[in-house]
Protein backbone atom coordinates (compact mmCIF):
# COMPACT_ATOMS: atom_id res chain seq x y z
CA UNK A 1 0.00 0.00 0.00
CA UNK A 2 1.44 3.34 -0.73
CA UNK A 3 1.09 6.15 1.13
CA UNK A 4 -1.24 8.32 -0.68
CA UNK A 5 -3.47 5.06 -0.48
CA UNK A 6 -2.76 4.39 3.28
CA UNK A 7 -3.77 8.61 3.95
CA UNK A 8 -6.90 8.45 1.92
CA UNK A 9 -8.14 5.40 4.06
CA UNK A 10 -7.36 7.35 7.31
CA UNK A 11 -9.25 10.28 6.38
CA UNK A 12 -13.14 8.90 5.38
CA UNK A 13 -14.81 10.05 2.90
CA UNK A 14 -17.33 12.12 5.46
CA UNK A 15 -14.21 13.98 6.47
CA UNK A 16 -13.35 14.57 3.09
CA UNK A 17 -16.52 15.13 2.24
CA UNK A 18 -17.06 18.32 4.79
CA UNK A 19 -13.75 19.70 3.62
CA UNK A 20 -15.12 19.42 0.45
CA UNK A 21 -18.32 21.23 0.61
CA UNK A 22 -16.41 23.76 2.68
CA UNK A 23 -14.25 25.56 -0.23
CA UNK A 24 -14.98 27.66 -2.94
CA UNK A 25 -11.87 26.03 -4.59
CA UNK A 26 -11.33 22.20 -5.65
CA UNK A 27 -10.52 19.45 -3.55
CA UNK A 28 -8.35 17.22 -6.05
CA UNK A 29 -8.17 13.13 -4.88
CA UNK A 30 -6.05 10.43 -6.54
CA UNK A 31 -9.15 9.17 -8.45
CA UNK A 32 -9.88 12.51 -10.03
CA UNK A 33 -9.26 12.72 -13.91
CA UNK A 34 -7.60 16.26 -12.96
CA UNK A 35 -5.30 14.61 -10.49
CA UNK A 36 -2.23 13.10 -12.22
CA UNK A 37 -2.14 16.94 -13.89
CA UNK A 38 -2.74 18.56 -10.52
CA UNK A 39 -0.11 16.63 -8.73
CA UNK A 40 2.64 17.61 -11.25
CA UNK A 41 5.16 20.38 -10.82
CA UNK A 42 7.43 22.20 -12.93
CA UNK A 43 10.39 20.26 -11.82
CA UNK A 44 10.24 16.99 -12.84
CA UNK A 45 12.81 15.64 -10.90
CA UNK A 46 10.28 15.24 -8.35
CA UNK A 47 7.20 12.79 -8.72
CA UNK A 48 5.74 12.86 -5.69
CA UNK A 49 1.47 11.64 -5.32
CA UNK A 50 -0.24 13.70 -2.25
CA UNK A 51 -3.15 12.38 -0.70
CA UNK A 52 -5.03 15.44 -1.75
CA UNK A 53 -4.77 18.67 -3.57
CA UNK A 54 -6.97 21.72 -2.69
CA UNK A 55 -6.67 24.43 -5.12
CA UNK A 56 -8.10 27.98 -3.57
CA UNK A 57 -9.58 30.83 -4.53
CA UNK A 58 -9.12 32.51 -1.77
CA UNK A 59 -8.24 33.19 1.76
CA UNK A 60 -11.41 31.25 3.52
CA UNK A 61 -10.06 28.00 1.30
CA UNK A 62 -6.55 28.69 2.45
CA UNK A 63 -8.08 28.64 6.59
CA UNK A 64 -9.69 25.72 5.84
CA UNK A 65 -6.36 23.28 4.19
CA UNK A 66 -4.29 24.80 7.20
CA UNK A 67 -6.53 23.70 9.50
CA UNK A 68 -7.38 20.71 7.85
CA UNK A 69 -3.49 19.65 7.92
CA UNK A 70 -2.85 20.31 11.20
CA UNK A 71 -5.96 18.84 12.73
CA UNK A 72 -5.42 15.53 10.74
CA UNK A 73 -1.66 15.58 10.96
CA UNK A 74 -0.57 15.81 7.49
CA UNK A 75 2.12 16.84 5.80
CA UNK A 76 1.63 20.27 4.20
CA UNK A 77 3.44 21.67 0.90
CA UNK A 78 2.42 24.94 -0.17
CA UNK A 79 2.52 25.58 -3.93
CA UNK A 80 2.77 28.93 -5.39
CA UNK A 81 4.74 29.15 -8.88
CA UNK A 82 5.44 25.54 -8.42
CA UNK A 83 9.08 25.88 -9.44
CA UNK A 84 10.45 24.96 -6.27
CA UNK A 85 13.88 23.24 -7.27
CA UNK A 86 13.86 20.42 -4.31
CA UNK A 87 10.33 19.95 -4.67
CA UNK A 88 9.05 21.56 -1.93
CA UNK A 89 5.61 21.96 -3.61
CA UNK A 90 5.03 18.95 -3.23
CA UNK A 91 4.47 16.06 -1.46
CA UNK A 92 3.66 12.00 -0.65
CA UNK A 93 0.75 11.06 1.27
CA UNK A 94 0.24 14.97 2.56
CA UNK A 95 -1.94 17.83 1.30
CA UNK A 96 -0.72 20.44 -0.98
CA UNK A 97 -2.07 23.67 -1.17
CA UNK A 98 -2.20 25.27 -4.53
CA UNK A 99 -2.89 28.37 -4.69
CA UNK A 100 -2.46 28.78 -8.73
CA UNK A 101 -5.71 30.11 -8.67
CA UNK A 102 -5.27 33.40 -7.00
CA UNK A 103 -3.42 35.31 -9.60
CA UNK A 104 -4.56 38.72 -9.31
CA UNK A 105 -2.83 41.69 -9.20
CA UNK A 106 -3.78 45.04 -8.58
CA UNK A 107 -1.65 47.82 -9.23
CA UNK A 108 -1.49 51.52 -7.58
CA UNK A 109 0.86 53.68 -10.22
CA UNK A 110 -0.03 57.30 -7.76
CA UNK A 111 1.78 54.92 -4.73
CA UNK A 112 4.03 52.86 -7.01
CA UNK A 113 2.90 50.14 -5.28
CA UNK A 114 2.02 46.29 -7.15
CA UNK A 115 -0.31 43.92 -4.83
CA UNK A 116 0.26 40.35 -5.66
CA UNK A 117 -1.50 37.47 -4.56
CA UNK A 118 0.08 34.55 -3.84
CA UNK A 119 -0.16 32.33 -6.78
CA UNK A 120 0.91 35.07 -9.11
CA UNK A 121 4.04 34.32 -11.75
CA UNK A 122 6.38 37.07 -13.02
CA UNK A 123 4.62 37.48 -15.83
CA UNK A 124 1.40 37.72 -14.31
CA UNK A 125 2.88 40.91 -12.43
CA UNK A 126 4.83 42.15 -14.98
CA UNK A 127 2.24 42.19 -17.51
CA UNK A 128 -0.18 44.16 -15.31
CA UNK A 129 2.52 46.51 -14.28
CA UNK A 130 4.66 47.35 -17.26
CA UNK A 131 0.58 49.20 -18.13
CA UNK A 132 1.89 51.96 -16.13
CA UNK A 133 5.47 51.91 -16.82
CA UNK A 134 5.99 50.06 -13.16
CA UNK A 135 8.75 47.19 -12.37
CA UNK A 136 10.24 45.24 -9.47
CA UNK A 137 12.66 43.16 -9.11
CA UNK A 138 11.18 39.68 -10.78
CA UNK A 139 12.48 36.11 -11.83
CA UNK A 140 14.23 35.51 -14.98
CA UNK A 141 11.88 33.31 -16.11
CA UNK A 142 8.17 34.55 -16.18
CA UNK A 143 6.58 31.42 -15.05
CA UNK A 144 8.72 32.08 -11.66
CA UNK A 145 6.34 32.53 -8.71
CA UNK A 146 5.96 35.68 -7.17
CA UNK A 147 5.90 33.55 -3.78
CA UNK A 148 8.90 31.53 -3.61
CA UNK A 149 10.80 34.01 -5.25
CA UNK A 150 10.40 37.18 -2.80
CA UNK A 151 10.69 34.73 -0.02
CA UNK A 152 13.69 33.64 -0.28
CA UNK A 153 15.25 36.97 -1.84
CA UNK A 154 14.37 36.99 -5.18
CA UNK A 155 17.74 38.45 -7.70
CA UNK A 156 16.93 39.16 -11.30
CA UNK A 157 17.54 42.40 -13.78
CA UNK A 158 16.52 45.11 -11.33
CA UNK A 159 18.80 43.79 -8.41
CA UNK A 160 21.65 46.26 -8.60
CA UNK A 161 18.91 49.57 -9.31
CA UNK A 162 16.27 48.43 -6.72
CA UNK A 163 17.25 45.52 -4.55
CA UNK A 164 15.88 42.17 -3.72
CA UNK A 165 12.07 41.66 -4.74
CA UNK A 166 12.16 40.91 -0.38
CA UNK A 167 13.74 44.45 -0.29
CA UNK A 168 10.64 45.87 -1.72
CA UNK A 169 8.31 43.74 -0.01
CA UNK A 170 6.48 46.52 2.15
CA UNK A 171 3.80 43.94 3.60
CA UNK A 172 2.20 40.72 2.94
CA UNK A 173 -1.23 39.02 4.24
CA UNK A 174 -0.37 35.44 5.83
CA UNK A 175 -1.98 32.89 7.44
CA UNK A 176 0.06 30.86 10.10
CA UNK A 177 0.43 27.62 11.35
CA UNK A 178 -2.81 28.25 13.53
CA UNK A 179 -5.15 29.20 11.15
CA UNK A 180 -5.15 32.82 11.96
CA UNK A 181 -5.13 35.20 9.03
CA UNK A 182 -2.01 38.00 9.90
CA UNK A 183 -0.98 41.69 7.49
CA UNK A 184 2.49 42.85 7.95
CA UNK A 185 3.93 45.74 7.49
CA UNK A 186 6.56 47.65 9.09
CA UNK A 187 3.87 48.90 11.85
CA UNK A 188 2.07 45.84 11.89
CA UNK A 189 3.93 42.40 13.08
CA UNK A 190 6.75 44.02 11.69
CA UNK A 191 9.13 41.02 13.41
CA UNK A 192 7.16 38.93 10.44
CA UNK A 193 7.45 41.20 7.85
CA UNK A 194 11.62 41.07 8.44
CA UNK A 195 11.41 37.22 8.20
CA UNK A 196 9.16 37.45 5.50
CA UNK A 197 11.85 39.11 3.42
CA UNK A 198 14.37 36.06 2.87
CA UNK A 199 13.46 33.70 5.31
CA UNK A 200 11.56 31.61 3.05
CA UNK A 201 8.22 29.94 3.59
CA UNK A 202 8.88 29.07 7.64
CA UNK A 203 6.05 31.28 8.67
CA UNK A 204 3.02 30.49 6.62
CA UNK A 205 1.05 31.00 3.85
CA UNK A 206 1.47 34.25 2.22
CA UNK A 207 -2.03 35.04 0.52
CA UNK A 208 -0.68 38.48 -0.63
CA UNK A 209 2.77 40.22 -1.27
CA UNK A 210 2.73 43.94 -1.15
CA UNK A 211 5.52 45.67 -3.38
CA UNK A 212 7.44 49.01 -4.02
CA UNK A 213 7.44 49.46 -7.61
CA UNK A 214 9.80 51.21 -9.58
CA UNK A 215 9.57 53.66 -13.16
CA UNK A 216 10.63 50.92 -15.36
CA UNK A 217 10.08 50.73 -19.06
CA UNK A 218 8.22 50.01 -21.63
CA UNK A 219 11.51 50.34 -23.45
CA UNK A 220 14.73 48.57 -21.68
CA UNK A 221 18.54 48.05 -23.26
CA UNK A 222 18.83 44.43 -23.14
CA UNK A 223 19.85 41.32 -24.34
CA UNK A 224 23.20 38.62 -24.87
CA UNK A 225 26.39 38.61 -26.27
CA UNK A 226 27.87 35.38 -27.43
CA UNK A 227 31.61 34.68 -27.58
CA UNK A 228 33.76 31.71 -28.25
CA UNK A 229 33.65 29.06 -25.63
CA UNK A 230 37.16 28.85 -25.78
CA UNK A 231 37.90 32.30 -24.41
CA UNK A 232 36.08 32.21 -21.06
CA UNK A 233 39.14 33.25 -19.19
CA UNK A 234 39.21 36.15 -21.24
CA UNK A 235 35.31 37.21 -20.77
CA UNK A 236 35.15 36.49 -17.64
CA UNK A 237 38.41 38.37 -16.10
CA UNK A 238 37.28 41.61 -18.59
CA UNK A 239 34.12 40.88 -16.99
CA UNK A 240 35.19 41.53 -13.87
CA UNK A 241 37.27 44.77 -14.42
CA UNK A 242 34.13 46.39 -15.95
CA UNK A 243 31.78 45.34 -13.32
CA UNK A 244 33.87 47.08 -10.47
CA UNK A 245 32.44 50.91 -12.02
CA UNK A 246 29.10 49.32 -13.72
CA UNK A 247 26.19 52.41 -12.46
CA UNK A 248 23.08 50.66 -10.84
CA UNK A 249 21.16 50.89 -13.86
CA UNK A 250 23.13 48.13 -15.54
CA UNK A 251 22.25 44.47 -14.49
CA UNK A 252 24.66 41.81 -15.79
CA UNK A 253 25.14 37.84 -15.81
CA UNK A 254 27.41 35.66 -17.87
CA UNK A 255 26.17 32.24 -18.80
CA UNK A 256 28.95 29.32 -19.39
CA UNK A 257 26.72 26.99 -21.65
CA UNK A 258 26.30 25.22 -25.22
CA UNK A 259 25.16 26.61 -27.78
CA UNK A 260 21.96 26.30 -28.78
CA UNK A 261 20.71 25.37 -32.46
CA UNK A 262 19.33 28.05 -33.45
CA UNK A 263 19.26 31.04 -36.10
CA UNK A 264 20.88 33.80 -34.69
CA UNK A 265 24.22 31.77 -34.08
CA UNK A 266 26.51 30.31 -36.87
CA UNK A 267 26.27 26.61 -37.14
CA UNK A 268 29.20 25.60 -36.82
CA UNK A 269 29.10 26.76 -32.73
CA UNK A 270 25.71 24.86 -32.54
CA UNK A 271 26.23 22.02 -29.79
CA UNK A 272 29.51 23.49 -28.49
CA UNK A 273 30.60 25.78 -25.51
CA UNK A 274 29.78 29.26 -25.62
CA UNK A 275 29.86 31.71 -23.10
CA UNK A 276 27.17 34.75 -23.44
CA UNK A 277 27.13 37.62 -21.30
CA UNK A 278 23.39 38.74 -21.03
CA UNK A 279 21.63 41.97 -19.02
CA UNK A 280 19.72 44.97 -18.84
CA UNK A 281 20.18 48.73 -18.81
CA UNK A 282 17.31 50.12 -17.15
CA UNK A 283 17.90 53.72 -17.44
CA UNK A 284 17.23 55.78 -20.27
CA UNK A 285 17.68 53.74 -23.46
CA UNK A 286 19.46 55.94 -25.77
CA UNK A 287 22.17 55.54 -23.12
CA UNK A 288 22.27 51.33 -22.81
CA UNK A 289 24.62 51.31 -25.67
CA UNK A 290 27.14 52.81 -24.16
CA UNK A 291 26.63 51.96 -20.94
CA UNK A 292 26.46 47.92 -21.91
CA UNK A 293 29.50 48.38 -24.43
CA UNK A 294 32.41 47.55 -22.32
CA UNK A 295 31.06 43.91 -21.86
CA UNK A 296 30.07 43.82 -25.10
CA UNK A 297 34.04 43.86 -26.33
CA UNK A 298 35.26 41.24 -23.63
CA UNK A 299 36.69 38.82 -26.60
CA UNK A 300 35.89 37.93 -30.75
CA UNK A 301 32.24 38.26 -31.16
CA UNK A 302 30.11 35.30 -32.10
CA UNK A 303 26.55 37.00 -32.09
CA UNK A 304 25.52 40.42 -30.55
CA UNK A 305 22.00 40.67 -29.81
CA UNK A 306 21.67 43.94 -27.35
CA UNK A 307 19.21 46.44 -28.08
CA UNK A 308 16.12 48.49 -27.53
CA UNK A 309 13.47 46.16 -26.43
CA UNK A 310 10.16 46.59 -24.24
CA UNK A 311 10.64 45.21 -20.80
CA UNK A 312 8.74 42.62 -20.72
CA UNK A 313 10.74 41.02 -23.84
CA UNK A 314 13.82 40.57 -21.95
CA UNK A 315 11.52 39.56 -18.93
CA UNK A 316 10.41 36.40 -21.12
CA UNK A 317 13.80 35.88 -23.24
CA UNK A 318 14.91 32.72 -21.61
CA UNK A 319 11.72 31.45 -21.09
CA UNK A 320 12.27 28.73 -23.97
CA UNK A 321 15.63 27.48 -22.28
CA UNK A 322 13.50 26.43 -19.15
CA UNK A 323 10.40 24.42 -20.37
CA UNK A 324 8.34 22.74 -17.72
CA UNK A 325 9.17 18.32 -17.50
CA UNK A 326 13.09 19.04 -17.07
CA UNK A 327 14.75 17.14 -14.43
CA UNK A 328 16.18 20.20 -12.38
CA UNK A 329 19.27 20.18 -9.58
CA UNK A 330 20.52 23.79 -8.70
CA UNK A 331 23.21 24.72 -6.44
CA UNK A 332 24.35 28.28 -5.72
CA UNK A 333 27.38 29.88 -3.84
CA UNK A 334 28.11 33.51 -3.16
CA UNK A 335 31.58 35.27 -4.06
CA UNK A 336 33.81 38.14 -3.41
CA UNK A 337 35.59 38.54 -7.12
CA UNK A 338 36.49 37.31 -10.26
CA UNK A 339 40.23 36.65 -9.44
CA UNK A 340 42.61 33.87 -11.09
CA UNK A 341 41.53 31.11 -9.03
CA UNK A 342 37.41 31.69 -9.18
CA UNK A 343 38.21 31.84 -13.29
CA UNK A 344 40.16 28.95 -13.28
CA UNK A 345 37.36 27.10 -11.09
CA UNK A 346 34.64 28.20 -13.43
CA UNK A 347 35.84 27.42 -16.64
CA UNK A 348 37.26 23.93 -15.15
CA UNK A 349 33.24 23.52 -14.54
CA UNK A 350 32.58 24.64 -17.50
CA UNK A 351 34.53 22.22 -19.29
CA UNK A 352 33.09 19.03 -17.66
CA UNK A 353 29.90 20.08 -18.50
CA UNK A 354 27.48 16.78 -18.60
CA UNK A 355 24.89 18.11 -20.62
CA UNK A 356 23.93 20.53 -23.31
CA UNK A 357 20.95 21.74 -20.51
CA UNK A 358 23.33 21.88 -17.90
CA UNK A 359 25.07 25.38 -17.39
CA UNK A 360 27.17 28.09 -15.26
CA UNK A 361 25.14 31.38 -14.37
CA UNK A 362 27.75 34.28 -12.81
CA UNK A 363 25.10 36.92 -11.66
CA UNK A 364 26.31 40.32 -10.64
CA UNK A 365 25.06 41.97 -7.89
CA UNK A 366 25.51 44.74 -5.61
CA UNK A 367 24.27 48.10 -6.04
CA UNK A 368 20.95 48.64 -4.52
CA UNK A 369 21.05 45.33 -2.84
CA UNK A 370 24.56 46.14 -1.57
CA UNK A 371 23.64 49.07 0.17
CA UNK A 372 20.62 47.57 2.71
CA UNK A 373 21.76 47.20 6.16
CA UNK A 374 22.53 43.17 7.02
CA UNK A 375 20.14 43.19 9.81
CA UNK A 376 17.32 44.76 7.74
CA UNK A 377 15.77 41.66 6.33
CA UNK A 378 16.52 38.19 7.27
CA UNK A 379 18.19 37.92 3.35
CA UNK A 380 22.09 36.35 4.34
CA UNK A 381 24.61 37.20 2.36
CA UNK A 382 24.99 40.67 1.05
CA UNK A 383 28.75 41.84 0.98
CA UNK A 384 29.64 39.49 -1.75
CA UNK A 385 29.62 41.22 -5.44
CA UNK A 386 28.67 38.32 -7.55
CA UNK A 387 26.65 34.62 -6.85
CA UNK A 388 27.54 31.55 -8.79
CA UNK A 389 24.08 29.38 -10.14
CA UNK A 390 24.64 26.42 -11.31
CA UNK A 391 21.90 24.71 -13.30
CA UNK A 392 22.36 20.79 -13.75
CA UNK A 393 19.10 19.60 -15.81
CA UNK A 394 18.26 16.47 -17.87
CA UNK A 395 15.32 15.31 -20.75
CA UNK A 396 14.60 11.95 -18.26
CA UNK A 397 16.25 9.94 -15.54
CA UNK A 398 19.39 8.84 -17.64
CA UNK A 399 22.08 11.32 -17.11
CA UNK A 400 20.07 12.84 -14.18
CA UNK A 401 22.89 11.82 -11.31
CA UNK A 402 25.78 12.71 -13.70
CA UNK A 403 24.26 16.07 -13.77
CA UNK A 404 24.20 16.43 -9.82
CA UNK A 405 27.08 15.11 -9.43
CA UNK A 406 28.86 17.84 -11.74
CA UNK A 407 26.54 20.49 -9.69
CA UNK A 408 27.93 19.29 -6.62
CA UNK A 409 31.37 19.73 -7.70
CA UNK A 410 31.23 22.96 -9.53
CA UNK A 411 29.10 24.60 -6.28
CA UNK A 412 31.80 23.77 -4.32
CA UNK A 413 34.56 24.00 -6.47
CA UNK A 414 34.54 28.33 -4.76
CA UNK A 415 35.52 27.22 -1.42
CA UNK A 416 33.52 25.10 1.29
CA UNK A 417 32.77 28.60 3.27
CA UNK A 418 30.71 30.19 0.15
CA UNK A 419 27.03 31.09 2.10
CA UNK A 420 24.39 29.74 -0.46
CA UNK A 421 21.59 31.08 -1.46
CA UNK A 422 18.05 29.38 -0.36
CA UNK A 423 16.66 29.92 -3.73
CA UNK A 424 18.44 27.98 -5.72
CA UNK A 425 20.08 24.98 -3.65
CA UNK A 426 18.65 21.45 -5.13
CA UNK A 427 18.76 19.85 -1.52
CA UNK A 428 18.02 21.04 2.14
CA UNK A 429 19.60 20.18 5.33
CA UNK A 430 20.22 22.12 8.37
CA UNK A 431 24.22 22.78 7.46
CA UNK A 432 23.05 24.12 4.34
CA UNK A 433 19.91 26.27 5.74
CA UNK A 434 22.63 26.99 8.68
CA UNK A 435 25.07 28.46 6.21
CA UNK A 436 23.00 30.23 4.23
CA UNK A 437 22.43 32.88 7.16
CA UNK A 438 24.82 34.72 9.58
CA UNK A 439 24.21 33.29 13.12
CA UNK A 440 22.86 36.22 14.63
CA UNK A 441 20.10 35.96 11.55
CA UNK A 442 19.26 32.59 11.98
CA UNK A 443 18.98 32.88 15.34
CA UNK A 444 16.60 35.62 15.46
CA UNK A 445 14.69 33.43 12.35
CA UNK A 446 14.23 30.64 14.81
CA UNK A 447 12.78 33.47 17.24
CA UNK A 448 9.86 34.37 14.81
CA UNK A 449 9.36 30.65 14.12
CA UNK A 450 9.08 29.65 17.74
CA UNK A 451 6.09 32.55 17.76
CA UNK A 452 3.99 31.25 14.50
CA UNK A 453 5.25 27.95 13.77
CA UNK A 454 6.24 26.15 17.25
CA UNK A 455 5.24 23.04 15.86
CA UNK A 456 7.44 23.05 12.37
CA UNK A 457 3.87 22.65 10.71
CA UNK A 458 5.18 24.57 7.60
CA UNK A 459 9.02 22.41 7.47
CA UNK A 460 8.68 21.62 3.48
CA UNK A 461 10.95 24.72 2.70
CA UNK A 462 14.64 25.96 3.68
CA UNK A 463 13.62 24.81 7.37
CA UNK A 464 14.01 27.24 10.33
CA UNK A 465 13.07 24.59 12.79
CA UNK A 466 11.71 25.75 15.88
CA UNK A 467 13.06 25.25 19.15
CA UNK A 468 10.68 23.13 20.20
CA UNK A 469 11.00 20.35 17.10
Amino acid sequence: MTTTQARQDTLGEATLGELAEGLRGELIRPADPSYDDARSIWNAAHDKRPALIVRCKGVADVIRAVEFARSEGLTLAVRGGGHSIPGFSTTDGGIVIDLSPMNSVRIDPDRRQIVAQGGCTWGDVDAEAQAFGLAVTGGLVSSTGVAGFTLGGGIGWLVRKAGLACDNLIGADIVTADGQYLHTSETENPELLWALRGGGGNFGVVTSFEFKAYEVGPTVFAGLVFYPGDRAADVLRGFGTAAASAPDDLSLAINLTTAPPLPFLPEEVHGKPIVAVLGMWSGQPDAGDAATRPFRELAPVVADLFGPMPYNAMQTLLDPLFPRGLRNYFRSAFFADLGPTTVDALVAAHSAVPNGLSELHVHHLGGAMGRVPADATAFGTRDREYILNVVARSEDAAGYDAAVEWARSAGSSLGPSAASYVNFTGETNEDIVRASYPAATYERLVRVKNTYDPTNLFHLNQNIRPASA
